[in-house]
């Protein structure tokens, strides 16, 4: 295997977790276990294509897939305790975003709150994409 070069260990950490899915993937993981169809309602506009790929890139060491023996499969996916690691970073990501768009009056948007297998509303709300808190 050849030694990878970076320039800065900023280029290292983006080339783990850059681009627009997977930092939100890493968000929702950081906070608990979810199934596939879980992170996809979480994060409206993925394609089912986008986040198979993206799981499978992050399965290298960050993420665990694990498989359990029923008919039809279910599928779990969370951080390993490596990936664990980066809910510092994770969290200064998020806390660097409020401020950002308290700055440039954005709106967070709560996520739809899931119920036996189903999304809802929260009273008042609309339906839309989710920003993570």
């Amino acid at each position: 295997m050849q030694t990878k070069i970076y320039n800065c260990p900023v280029e290292a950490t983006i080339d783990v977790m850059g681009g627009k899915w997977k930092p939100l993937i890493l968000w929702w993981l950081h906070q608990r276990t979810h199934r596939f169809a879980e992170l996809r309602r979480l994060m409206p506009g993925i394609t089912e294509k986008m986040l198979t790929q993206q799981l499978r890139e992050l399965e290298a060491d960050i993420v665990h897939r694990r498989i359990y023996p029923t008919v039809p499969p279910k599928v779990e996916y969370s951080l390993t305790e490596y990936g664990g690691s980066l809910k510092r970073a994770l969290q200064a990501i998020c806390d660097w975003g409020r401020t950002h768009m308290k700055r440039i009056d954005a709106v967070e948007k709560a996520p739809q709150v899931l119920l036996k297998g189903r999304t809802k509303k929260k009273s008042g709300e609309e339906k839309g994409s989710a920003v993570p808190s």
